[in-house]
């Protein structure tokens, strides 16, 4: 009886395995949430893209709504969505980018190409803002309070519909 046991307990294992495994499909991982929800924004001094020798850091984020747009030259969906940032900000809606994991010359060229909806670009080349934020991929984006809080987390690409049904009305709670 013992042995018919242990014989069984790799069967149950692999089953209770199979299960939590199923169960993880079901996650759509563009739904999480930030851990850093309700928190400040991390420290940081980086370079701005536009000028090497102008060090900004999270005291920039203060005093107005801001939307923090973490984007790269390599991002195929940060071309995508670039007309809905445009159009945030043509709506007075402020926006900061952060030029994460790319090159100098490369996120000048993207911004010259797809236009720049943005107040200040931050140069994060090595993508240690990036990684303080949790940032898996690129597009991603942050709503910061006046305080310099973290208030909501977009995860992709923003559609046209996000920016009517969820970005502007985000923005407007917190003004």
């Amino acid at each position: 009886m013992k042995r018919r046991l242990l014989l069984l307990l790799p069967l149950v294992g692999f089953l209770v395995l199979g299960i939590f495994l199923f169960m993880g499909l079901s996650i759509n991982p563009f739904e999480r949430d930030s851990a850093l929800m309700a928190r400040e924004f991390p420290t940081f001094e980086l370079a701005t893209l536009e000028d090497a020798d102008r060090v900004v850091d999270e005291s920039l984020l203060e005093g107005e709504v801001t939307l923090v747009n973490v984007w790269g030259e390599w991002c195929p969906t940060c071309k995508q969505e670039m007309p809905q940032l445009l159009d945030l900000a043509e709506r007075g809606v402020r926006l900061v980018g952060v030029d994460y994991k790319d090159t100098r010359d490369k996120g000048r060229d993207f911004l010259d190409t797809y236009g720049n909806p943005f107040e200040v670009n931050i140069f994060d080349p090595e993508g240690t803002l990036g990684f303080d934020l949790g940032v898996y991929g690129a597009p991603e984006t942050f709503l910061v309070d006046r305080d310099g809080i973290i208030r909501y987390h977009h995860t992709g690409y923003i559609k046209p519909e996000d920016v009517r049904d969820t970005i502007l009305p985000e923005v407007e709670k917190w003004r």
